[in-house]
């Protein structure tokens, strides 16, 4: 009996199937695939499939889990391979884990397709229109639940060419939420015009098709609104005004296993002599009179400098940093005095050959670098038990001020509007991708920091260890980046900005709150006893 009960509430094959394309489609469109257009069609299978089983919300949540977890488990696989290199994991166990994870992450689709499905059944076809606002809402939660919404929808689009007519630029208005909106809006458009080649998409009561007309009218509304601000937002201009700082980014390539002492020394002393070696470059290209302040930016590695604790790491950095009358920003364990554990931090060393300024890491990896509440101390961090940060604090290049991103937190658009707000010109990303091998995860990182520029209108400097190293302008476009895997440096030039905030600098995800706040409404309307008027006129 209770066999029968769940067969019930599971979807057939067929409309399984739909929820698969989608996933597909979407996994397709995300790199190392990289077909960005899909993005615009992915969720119409998968909103057909939601239509097909719109009486039961049970069969709607099946049908998102399912593409929930494939496209997950299709973008994110890369998260084997560590355990699977350096813990020694066997393949099967690792993916096998793995799986337990996408399916975990796969219930926010999921939710996004119940809601769906008791809109559809409560108010009828027209309520298609909601499921941007729906996805949004789910992604928004995904955010808040987990700690992260990575490859959410709006990510898809960071390589997009031509940028210029992208809804990449959208971010500036209401961050990656309104660019995933627009995507979202797309897939609707294109599911009501196969809907008017094949009338039998949608299955609609006789009373329904009176409201036929409203429908189009509010298919060309969204068609219109969509694309009026994909084609109107604005678009950031160079903020850059004299005078520059030189910035030498080093990619050191530092191996993610072996590290013994001697190793350890040197591959240091390989940093410095790749810094050189661009000082060198640098020197030849100025002129006697035009001295400009530079610094050495070093990336996340496995290199865990120890500047405060270790006296020779100190003498070492300060004497390069004197020698040359650079300053040097590294990636630095740090000692907290409240509780004996260490900050993720980055430190700053003036040509003086002194520390000038640090920054700790405020959005700590879950379960990587310190364990959340109520399981902290239970459990231990996969790279350590670090502190959490605690000041949002700037650092000097030149005339101009940098925030500084460590790795996980470029996936945080709400701390590079922090420091855009607090008067930073430029953000710095140090990073270390290298645990997670030659995988689409060097893309899908990158796709953060493209989305940080343009929310911010600030160009990012992205230092990583193994790649992607690159120069991010503020129109989000990627440039100068280094090959991956390898040896490499940059030299690049920034400046002070004009000071000018864009709209989501300024209020941040309002647009994710508005889409949270349309959802619930309608959610709550969906479970009143009292029918909507045109439904009570029906029955009449």
């Amino acid at each position: 009996m209770k066999l029968a009960s769940v067969r019930q509430r599971l979807p057939d094959w067929k409309n399984a199937l739909l929820a698969l394309a989608s996933a597909v489609l979407l996994i397709l469109a995300f790199p190392d695939f990289e077909y960005w257009p899909l993005a615009w069609i992915a969720l119409v299978p998968l909103m057909w499939a939601v239509e097909r089983v719109k009486d039961s919300a049970a069969k709607a949540f099946v049908l998102g889990w399912i593409f929930g977890t494939a496209f997950f488990f299709g973008t994110c696989w890369w998260l084997t391979f560590a355990p699977i290199t350096y813990a020694g994991f066997p393949a099967i166990l690792a993916y096998g884990l793995f799986f337990f994870v996408a399916a975990a992450a796969g219930i926010f689709p999921a939710l996004f397709a119940a809601v769906l499905a008791k809109l559809l059944n409560r108010f009828g076809s027209i309520a298609i229109l909601a499921a941007p606002f729906i996805w949004v809402f789910t992604e928004f939660l995904r955010y808040w639940v987990t700690g992260n919404n990575w490859n959410a929808l709006g990510y898809s689009q960071a390589f997009v060419i031509p940028a210029g007519v992208s809804s990449l630029h959208l971010a500036n208005i209401g961050g990656i939420y309104l660019t995933s909106f627009s995507n979202a809006s797309s897939s609707v458009l294109a599911y009501l015009a196969m809907d008017w080649i094949v009338p039998s998409v949608i299955s609609r009561t006789p009373f329904e098709y009176k409201y036929e007309l409203p429908l189009k009218i509010s298919f060309w509304f969204v068609t219109v609104s969509v694309f009026a601000l994909i084609l109107t937002a604005p678009r950031a201009q160079s903020t850059n005004v004299m005078p520059k700082t030189k910035i030498i980014a080093i990619q050191p390539n530092v191996p993610m296993s072996g590290l013994t002492y001697a190793k350890w020394q040197e591959l240091r002393q390989r940093h410095v002599q790749l810094a050189e070696t661009a000082l060198a470059k640098l020197n030849e290209q100025r002129a006697t009179n035009n001295e400009q302040p530079t610094t050495v930016i070093f990336p996340e590695s496995p290199m865990n400098f120890e500047y405060e604790t270790d006296p020779e790491t100190r003498r070492f950095i300060d004497s390069f940093a004197s020698r040359h009358n650079v300053s040097v920003l590294f990636n630095s364990a740090e000692p907290d005095a409240t509780n004996g554990k260490v900050f993720n931090s980055a430190v700053m060393v003036s040509p003086a050959g002194r520390e000038v300024a640090q920054y700790d890491k405020i959005y700590l990896l879950p379960f990587g670098e310190a364990v959340p509440f109520p399981l902290e101390g239970l459990l231990p961090g996969f790279v350590g038990n670090f502190s959490y940060g605690r000041e949002y604090d700037l650092l000097p290049l030149g005339d101009a001020k940098a925030g500084v991103m460590i790795c996980f937190e470029s996936h945080f658009g709400q701390l590079s509007r922090r420091y855009v707000a607090d008067g930073a010109d430029v953000i710095i990303e140090m990073t270390n991708d290298g645990y997670l091998g030659p995988t689409p995860v060097l893309r899908q990182h990158l796709a953060s920091a493209v989305f940080r520029a343009v929310e911010t209108n600030r160009p990012v400097l992205r230092v990583t260890n193994v790649g992607l190293t690159a120069y991010i302008n503020e129109k989000g476009a990627v440039l100068d980046a280094a090959p991956v895997y390898q040896e490499d440096t940059r030299i690049w030039s920034v400046s002070k900005s004009d000071g000018s905030q864009t709209f989501y600098v300024r209020y941040g995800d309002w647009f994710a709150w508005l889409c949270s706040a349309v959802t619930l409404v309608l959610l709550i309307l969906s479970f009143s006893r009292r029918e909507i008027s045109v439904l009570s006129a029906n029955s009449a």
